[in-house]
């Protein structure tokens, strides 16, 4: 009888220091979420082999989780401990505070304001700016050779404007846009699911929609961009966002994730939207083939 059970015993010690130096105690898994569009889903992934690649940590995937408030939530409330995220969101969605149109600046300020008010830390920004734009179809264009966000203002009101919900619902959004610029769009505005919007102006539901700057449909579909004269959309570099508990647990994860810095540029970042949204590409893979190119993986 004490021979079973010291046979007992000693098989729970081995089992748990087996535990121990195989890594696979159960904080040692990190979850990364990501916003409901390609390219947050393409650095969310990416994110996540590097972790798999450069460390013991398991990673749980929370992908195409949902929009901004839903991943700010999650990220607040432990169900993540990592996402993508874009400065300009940051100041205006979750500080509510006002533009600030200088990039070094808008990032301090966030830095700071997360980690005081969240206890989220803002890790280095991956090198792209995907603000917000307004875009336009070939054909709107044509007609009036419209530039500027002003240039619309006198056409507006024969114009379909169209968003994804989360764009009326914001303090960079809708509302803020049109009062600023005084612009009245034709009848009320479409609303629809981000993954939907492009295809809806494609087939010409609606002639102007807002769009990010690095948006891979834009090339398929060949919109204009207009400029922003006013300067109503807040720069939007994404960095990724990490629980300050998860880095304070795992500091190996900073110098990790800080891997990503500066690598992705405005036309890079372009390139693998439309590898993902257009060409139909596997984000694992499209993911992995860029972090092979740079012998981060």
């Amino acid at each position: 009888m004490h021979k079973k059970k010291f046979t007992t015993i000693a098989a729970l010690l081995l089992a748990t220091l087996a535990l121990v130096f195989t890594g696979c105690t159960k904080n040692d898994t990190i979850t990364i979420g990501s916003k409901d569009f390609g390219e947050n889903i393409v650095i969310g992934e990416m994110l996540a082999q590097l972790v798999e690649a450069h460390t013991d940590l398991k990673v749980n995937r929370k992908l195409n989780l949902g929009g901004t408030f839903v991943n700010f939530n999650a990220i607040k409330n432990n169900q993540i401990d990592v996402y993508p995220e874009y400065t300009g969101t940051g100041l205006s969605a979750h500080l509510k505070m006002d533009v600030i149109n200088d990039p070094e600046e808008s990032y301090q300020v966030v830095k700071e304001e997360f980690a005081k008010q969240f206890d989220i830390v803002w890790l280095g920004p991956l090198g792209f700016n995907n603000t917000y734009t307004l875009a336009v179809t070939p054909e709107v264009y044509e007609a009036f050779g419209v530039e500027t966000y002003s240039d619309l203002v006198p056409y507006a009101s024969d114009l379909v404007f169209g968003a994804e919900h989360e764009f009326f619902d914001r303090q960079d959004g809708f509302d803020g846009l049109v009062d600023l610029y005084g612009i009245s769009f034709k009848g009320d505005p479409m609303k629809i699911n981000a993954s939907l919007k492009y295809q809806a102006i494609g087939r010409g539901d609606m002639d102007v929609t807002n769009a990010f700057a690095t948006d891979g449909p834009i090339r398929q579909y060949n919109l204009r961009i207009l400029e922003d004269d006013l300067g109503f959309f807040p720069p939007y570099h994404a960095a990724p966002i990490v629980r300050k508990e998860v880095l304070d647990k795992h500091p190996e994860l900073k110098d990790v994730l800080n891997l990503l810095e500066g690598k992705l540029d405005d036309a890079t970042m372009t390139e693998l939207n439309y590898l993902v949204d257009v060409e139909g590409k596997a984000v694992e893979q499209v993911a992995a083939d860029f972090l092979k190119s740079l012998n981060l993986v």
